[in-house]
């Protein structure tokens, strides 16, 4: 979760489309602010993602309400981050925009959370070639991490397994759970 560059590597809209699941890379809606800010070293603050998220959860609603099952590749690094990604904006403080005045549309969410070692996702990161966000931000991405817990529904897969392992592993799990999560958000951590 601490860069999701590392679970776009593992899948794509390619081999998801073969199990009739669109895909989509978080990184590909960020504003271009907040791009500028990463080329520059500087790490995302709450405020900066949490438009970002609400956004990204309107693609998945619309998704989702037309049947379509998804895979957002996503840094969604704090719980808060993946309440947003499932309620929306009605998820965020209210300093951010957030209330709790009237049920939020609801994106059924299973988190597929790609764990590893600082040294193991700092490797596959350096692989990345012409992306906006410098390997120097993965420390702040580790520093603000909050792995998923229950209640929330998510899965745990180390990334010091064989590509091939981590690829197969997400690729049954989208096929046992998908009538019961429509969006799989892939992170890594």
């Amino acid at each position: 979760m601490a860069s999701q560059s590392s679970s776009s590597l593992l899948l794509n809209g390619d081999t998801l489309g073969l199990l009739g699941w669109k895909f989509y890379d978080a990184d590909d809606y960020h504003p271009e602010e907040n791009r500028a800010k990463m080329r520059k070293g500087i790490p995302l603050s709450d405020q900066d993602r949490i438009p970002w998220l609400c956004h990204l959860h309107d693609v998945l609603l619309r998704d989702t309400a037309s049947g379509q099952r998804v895979v957002l590749a996503c840094s969604a690094l704090k719980k808060m981050y993946r309440d947003i990604l499932t309620r929306g904006k009605d998820s965020a403080p209210p300093k951010y925009g957030g209330s709790k005045e009237e049920k939020p549309a609801e994106v059924q969410l299973l988190v597929i959370h790609l764990s590893g070692s600082f040294k193991a996702i700092s490797g596959r990161l350096l692989q990345r070639k012409g992306h906006f966000m410098p390997p120097e931000l993965l420390q702040s991405q580790f520093d603000t991490l909050e792995p998923p817990t229950a209640p929330e529904n998510f899965i745990q897969i180390s990334v010091d397994k064989k590509l091939s392992e981590i690829i197969t592993t997400v690729i049954e799990t989208l096929k046992v759970k998908q009538d019961s999560f429509p969006v799989s958000a892939l992170e890594l951590a």
